[in-house]
């Protein structure tokens, strides 16, 4: 018998530990949630709508009711959302018209399904500054969980329909009420206030848990707000010329954060702002929150031919209610409209923010541009056009640099009459290379020649030029310039006198256009070797090599640049044609002159045959 009892105990316990085992592969329990930024580790709740009562309108709400319009809604159901009995919210968009940006904003999340810029054109429309391509709008839409679960996409942005608030003719909210695993409820509110003239607008994001059910704490809440899933205009490829992206984040000083296309870059440290720059656009978010983390993604969608997500993300916290802020500037990346963030003389009273670095020229060449850019802005108010001020402005550069030039001349002149010499040394001491290079060293220092005075336009040119080129290819005022109607419509992309139809790309070459500045150019280029030509060049096999085949190559280099750059240049070289005739002339003058002062003086006899008169005694 006591046999039996402790057989049938064991046997019980083999059960028990089969079925707690089976149990637990089976259902297991939830894993905890690591812990983020050093807080101890809170368990992220499962966040679900709840059932509120019926939505009434506002007293508070005295501006005009948002238009219906559910086919222009992405991810919502034509007739609405119905979260419970008693309860429906029809599908809205809520138009947002400033003197500056018309804004459609989606009940469906309370997402920016639409940012176009009034003053600004892409191919005759506004500027679209929310490019989604086939992936779905979620600009500015909340998930709740972390970034990882989202880019995992282990959570969705709520694609939920909000209630919808219109509070006057700029304010707008959006609410929703969620309820959790836990039995708590709160309640989601989406603030966007944006001012009649600027690009910047203020999107609060209040979790409020004091709802009639009781108070509620955040402490297994997090959400994640994204930008996404890319900043407009509408762009073929990202080709680094015509358009790209920069990430850039800023702690009293800017940064260039390096992001690939294979996983998100995370920003360790909080900085004051990230922003996602385009070639002309940007997108910068100002958060306010007490704690956040940022993180860039570069990672393809469907339907885009890049991505570039902003991701802003705010940890759980130990409090019943949650009221960020965050200032997002999304338009033009243009010095004049973002200084007024450094003075003060902004709506959100904003100063010394910084955000003017977004549009800063960086590099060595800083300097050099920013005075370039100084004396176009001052001819295009004296000529208001930008054609006429890239043409005074070569005409300047090329009256400044006119004494170099001309020095540069004489010492080719210079070069020419010591030739003689220089190839005398050479071929005394062509067998001992060390001694003819003290022997060349002296000569030159006897005669108080510098071999290298014909080479110093050349060397002070090459980064005027590279300035040039910056400024033209990145100048916020040449986007859309126009110069000559119909031929040059904007002087910030190449120029065309016939465009192939059907976007049929030349093979081997990728030229999508003929292009009549770049035959100007080589014709200009030719035409400039002929006549700075020296005497000693024309029967050089090597110099006549560089004078034909130098255009031709620069000719396909330079054939896709923008028409601002190949008008500096081919301006240039006939500016410098027109200064080298004349100082060829003077050069020659001068060459007459000193050849006669070198010819010998003939001798005059004196008068009477030049017999000596004997002296009288």
């Amino acid at each position: 018998m006591e046999k039996r009892t402790i057989l049938a105990i064991a046997l019980s316990m083999v059960v028990m530990i089969a079925f707690f085992m089976i149990q637990n592969i089976l259902c297991p329990p939830p894993e905890p949630q690591p812990a983020e930024q050093g807080q101890a580790q809170t368990r992220q709740e499962n966040v679900v709508p709840v059932s509120p009562s019926p939505a009434s309108p506002s007293p508070e709400s005295p501006g005009p009711a948002a238009s219906v319009d559910s086919a222009a809604v992405p991810g919502s159901q034509a007739s609405g959302t119905p979260l419970a009995a008693g309860e429906f919210i029809p599908s809205q968009n809520v138009s947002i018209e400033t003197d500056l940006l018309h804004v459609e904003l989606s009940n469906a999340g309370g997402n920016i399904v639409s940012y176009r810029l009034k003053k600004h054109f892409d191919h005759g429309e506004p500027v679209e500054m929310i490019f989604s391509g086939d992936a779905g709008t979620q600009a500015f839409a909340v998930a709740f969980g972390n970034r990882e679960d989202l880019l995992a996409k282990r959570i969705r942005p709520e694609e939920r329909n909000f209630r919808v608030r219109r509070i006057s003719e700029y304010i707008v909210e959006f609410s929703q009420d969620y309820g959790t695993a836990s039995g708590g409820t709160f309640t989601l509110v989406k603030r966007y206030e944006f001012k009649p003239d600027e690009y910047m607008f203020e999107l609060t994001i209040d979790l409020n848990g004091g709802t009639s059910t009781g108070s509620f704490n955040f402490q297994g809440v997090a959400y994640t707000l994204v930008f996404g899933p890319q900043i407009g205009p509408k762009f073929v490829k990202l080709d680094q010329r015509y358009e790209y992206r920069h990430y850039l984040t800023y702690k009293g000083k800017l940064k260039t954060e390096k992001v690939n296309d294979r996983e998100p870059t995370v920003i360790g440290s909080q900085p004051s702002w990230a922003a996602i720059a385009g070639k002309y656009f940007t997108l910068i978010a100002l958060p306010y929150a007490s704690q956040f983390d940022v993180a860039f993604s570069a990672q393809p969608e469907n339907g885009l031919p890049s991505a570039s997500r902003l991701i802003l993300s705010r940890p759980a916290a130990n409090i019943s209610r949650i009221e960020d802020k965050y200032h997002f500037y999304l338009g033009p990346k243009n010095q004049e409209t973002l200084t007024i963030y450094e003075r003060g003389d902004n709506s959100f009273r904003l100063r010394e923010t910084g955000l003017v670095n977004v549009a800063n020229t960086r590099g060595f060449l800083a300097p050099l541009e920013k005075i370039l850019k100084w004396f176009l802005m001052l001819f295009h108010r004296i000529i208001p056009n930008y054609g006429i001020a890239i043409i005074l402005l070569t005409l300047l550069v090329k009256v400044l640099m006119f004494p170099l030039t001309k020095k540069g001349s004489e010492a080719t002149l210079r070069m020419q009459a010591l030739a003689p010499k220089i190839k005398e040394i050479q071929e005394k001491y062509k067998d001992n290379k060390q001694k003819m290079n003290v022997e060349m060293a002296e000569f030159y220092k006897k005669e108080g020649y510098n071999p290298l005075a014909g080479c110093l336009p050349m060397i002070i040119q090459l980064p005027i030029f590279l300035a040039m080129y910056n400024l033209f290819n990145n100048h916020f005022d040449l986007r859309g310039a126009e110069f000559i109607p119909v031929w040059i419509p904007d002087l910030s992309l190449p120029e065309s006198i016939y465009n192939f139809p059907n976007d049929f790309t030349l093979p081997f070459l990728g030229w999508t256009a003929i292009r009549l500045l770049p035959f100007i150019y080589v014709g200009s280029q030719l035409l400039y070797g002929k006549v700075t030509q020296t005497p000693d060049q024309k029967g050089n096999a090597q110099m006549k090599m560089m004078l034909y085949a130098m255009p031709v190559i620069f000719f396909f280099v330079l054939y896709d640049v923008p028409s601002g750059l190949l008008l500096y240049w081919i301006m240039s070289k006939i500016l410098t044609m027109v200064q080298q005739v004349g100082i060829n002339k003077y050069m020659a003058r001068k060459k007459a002159a000193m050849a006669s002062a070198e010819e010998p003086r003939p001798v005059i006899s004196p008068p009477g045959g030049g017999r000596k008169k004997k002296k009288s005694k």
